[in-house]
């Protein structure tokens, strides 16, 4: 219920659909007598439009997130697995192509493959289902065994966790397979901005894991404070939008260990 309810509220709730239908409402009300009306709600989107164009509000509330787990400069020097969370690979569009398509999130296979040859003994998970409400069928895990021996890293070493569909299922999947005892390390390896739900998940699940934030998104204190791209900035604000909703959510829903995960 929580999967489905979640996609449903998504669909209302982005930004960018948000934009879509106000525009066409405000247009279709130029041809009734709420005319003024319609005049009014188009001004509000333009003014939206632009507000979105030149102010990187995202990129602001995507460093907020991003800089709550700092990157690792030096990872431990003994670990004993290492847990890399899903959304590299789209897997309706590598079955339509067949291949596999990678998206923007390929560095959490790159983190893969690095840590690999760094701890040679290090038990590997990769956890990622299928996150689409028409295409369960179609699972990531299935197609990342090519991408794996491309990196140099052998499939067969890698536990892959298929069944999970959002980030809470991902932790406590990928804890039955993995059964960390007390005392092991393992490192967690996901997107900066992804990373404090992450984490709030795995200690809900009762793992302790190590953040290692990766994907970076924004420059940090160099970002510009101002901009003139609306796609860009459209699409920085739907990611913080959505990620932002999840950590509420899941926090709501008892699925994450505090509303804004932090460091121990």
């Amino acid at each position: 219920m929580f999967f489905t309810l979640s996609k449903v509220l998504w669909f209302v709730a982005d930004p960018g659909n948000l934009l879509l239908t106000a525009l066409v409402v405000g247009v279709a009300l130029l041809a009734t007598r709420w005319r003024r009306g319609g005049q009014r709600l188009l001004a509000v989107v333009a003014l939206a439009a632009v507000f979105v164009a030149v102010v990187p509000a995202g990129s602001w509330l995507i460093g907020i997130l991003e800089d709550r787990f700092p990157a690792i400069d030096e990872p431990p020097a003994h670990v004993d697995g290492v847990v890399v969370l899903g959304g590299v690979v789209e897997p309706a569009l590598s079955a339509a192509r067949g291949r596999a398509a990678v998206g923007g999130a390929v560095e959490r296979l790159f983190a893969m493959a690095a840590l690999s040859k760094r701890y040679p003994q290090a038990k590997l998970i990769f956890s990622g289902g299928s996150g689409s409400l028409i295409h369960q069928d179609k699972k990531e895990a299935r197609l990342i065994a090519p991408l794996l021996s491309e990196l140099g890293v052998d499939p067969a070493r890698v536990i892959l966790e298929d069944a999970s569909r959002n980030t809470a299922e991902n932790a406590e999947l990928s804890r039955r397979l993995a059964q960390p005892k007390g005392g092991e390390t393992w490192l967690l390896v996901t997107s900066a901005f992804h990373m404090p739900r992450a984490v709030g998940c795995f200690r809900r699940a009762g793992w302790n894991v190590v953040p290692y934030p990766v994907d970076h998104l924004t420059a940090g204190e160099s970002a510009p404070p101002i901009q003139f791209d609306f796609g860009s900035g459209l699409n920085a604000l739907r990611a913080a939008v959505h990620e932002y909703l999840g950590l509420f959510f899941y926090w709501l829903d008892g699925k994450t260990d505090a509303l804004f995960p932090a460091p121990d």
